[in-house]
């Protein structure tokens, strides 16, 4: 399983209290998929069950590490999200397998991806587990949006910090990885993480926001909504929305002759603009083309003064 580079002092911090037999009873990992939360996750399964651990973490050769690679450790468990949420029939039969006996007389590790989808039940089935943890079990919690989690279940786990990249450290790692020179790392606070970056290019969404940006930029010049985000559907509104707010930061870094009252209003609209995608995702149905031609008018009404 590949380690990033940003990820490698967490380990290290894990493996160090691996060693000294310091190993909390539930740790949480707040790090996005597309920074390589999930990944974080399952290296630390693999360093707590494996039997010749490495500095570096799981050896990757011992029994241990053998039965993970192949999906198979009986002392392992994983759980994902059944459909749009983690249930309470999911966490129960979890923390049942949590008393037994581990089968390979180490630790019994389990891993839960995604946890913010934990329902109201199942959030309420957990805490009772990491507030009294059988001996030598480990739970590792992985969520995108730790603040989501109830106060009741992350104040009951250890953080483990991850230094996030920075955009250079991200622009430098990409171009590594797709052999370019091209800066993709642009579209960061889009997609969320270098691992989403590289998902979009080799999906095609990063054209979409690459056409998204050319034509914001035209149509805010212009004042006039250009034809290609006329056609933008519901699925495509939240990322359109993004890279307009990249956009718009962008022009306020750029443009130094913009009067101090126009760029704070401009800076008022972007973060409006950004609340706006924010309600998007709890609105039924979404007129795309009404939304798109009031933010022109606002934004020309700004500039109008």
């Amino acid at each position: 399983m590949q380690v990033y580079p940003w990820l490698q002092a967490g380990l290290t911090a894990f493996n160090t209290q691996l060693k000294a037999q310091q190993v909390a009873h539930a740790y949480l990992v707040g790090l996005d998929a597309g920074y390589g939360g999930e990944v974080f996750a399952l290296n630390l399964a693999k360093a707590a069950l494996c039997n010749q651990l490495s500095a570096s973490g799981a050896c990757g050769f011992c029994k241990a590490c053998q039965l993970m690679e192949a999906n198979n450790h009986p002392d392992f468990y994983q759980i994902e999200a059944d459909g749009a949420q983690i249930k309470v029939d999911q966490i129960r039969g979890l923390c049942q397998k949590l008393t037994s006996t581990a089968q390979q007389g180490g630790r019994r590790v389990a891993v839960i991806l995604n946890c913010e989808r934990l329902n109201q039940a199942a959030a309420n089935a957990l805490p009772k587990t990491l507030e009294e943890p059988s001996k030598d079990s480990v739970l590792v919690l992985q969520a995108n949006s730790p603040s989501r989690l109830m106060a009741t279940i992350s104040s009951r786990c250890q953080r483990l910090q991850v230094q996030l990249p920075s955009r250079a450290d991200v622009k430098h790692w990409l171009t590594e990885q797709l052999n370019t020179t091209d800066d993709y790392s642009w579209c960061l606070p889009v997609v969320g993480g270098p691992l989403a970056i590289a998902a979009a290019i080799e999906s095609g969404r990063y054209q979409s926001l690459l056409s998204y940006r050319k034509a914001w930029i035209q149509s805010l010049s212009s004042k006039q909504l250009c034809a290609s985000l006329q056609t933008v559907n519901e699925k495509q509104v939240s990322d359109a929305i993004k890279v307009l707010y990249l956009v718009l930061h962008r022009k306020l870094l750029k443009d130094q002759t913009m009067e101090p009252m126009v760029r704070s209003s401009v800076a008022t609209f972007a973060a409006k603009i950004m609340q706006q995608e924010i309600r998007l995702s709890v609105m039924p149905t979404i007129n795309v083309l009404g939304l798109f031609e009031g933010i022109m008018l606002e934004y020309n009404q700004i500039m109008d003064g």
